[in-house]
């Protein structure tokens, strides 16, 4: 019998919001934009909603090959995706999208220890992905997709022009 594993169950009224009024004076088209990609479905539409609580622009795929065709006609800031997906994996995804769209920035995400073979894999052939370990707490993955998108023109036009002088989400 494997042993039960046990996770904190954070609901959504509780995860941090605060944030969000960073990117309100901007319409959905203005703010930052992230592409989740799960082939759990449940995990997807959760990020997507947490992520969208906390103001970003989200979109969902639920495989690689939707998710290539999404970032190819909406080009996401951000792609979260799971590395272990039938058909094409999430760091096939990554790489396709470095090469197609390089201002695109990735962070992948995974539960299974055989990840990490892929990512030396990848890191051997030139691509350097950031990555994190499921399951994951809500602002920690807050904390994360604003540590990469940092960079962006996008985030920091916002964080700039903010009101009350605030810096970048969760630092």
């Amino acid at each position: 019998m494997a042993p039960k594993l046990k996770f904190e169950i954070v609901p959504l009224v509780e995860v941090p919001a605060e944030d969000a009024s960073m990117f309100s004076e901007y319409s959905e088209e203005r703010r930052p934009s992230v592409l989740v990609v799960d082939d759990e479905r449940i995990i997807a539409d959760t990020l997507s909603i947490i992520l969208s609580k906390s103001g970003f622009s989200t979109m969902t795929a639920y495989n690689g090959v939707a998710a290539l065709e999404l970032a190819r006609t909406r080009m996401p800031d951000l792609i979260i995706s799971d590395v272990m997906m039938p058909g094409m994996t999430g760091i096939e995804l990554a790489i396709t999208v470095a090469q197609t769209i390089p201002e695109c920035k990735i962070l992948l995400f995974s539960g299974q220890a055989t990840t990490v073979d892929l990512l030396e894999k990848a890191r051997g052939a030139g691509y350097d992905f950031a990555a994190m370990t499921k399951p994951v707490h809500p602002t920690d993955m807050l904390k994360r997709v604003s540590e990469c998108l940092a960079t962006r023109e996008i985030l920091s036009a916002a964080a700039m022009s903010r009101p009350s002088g605030g810096g970048l989400l969760y630092q």
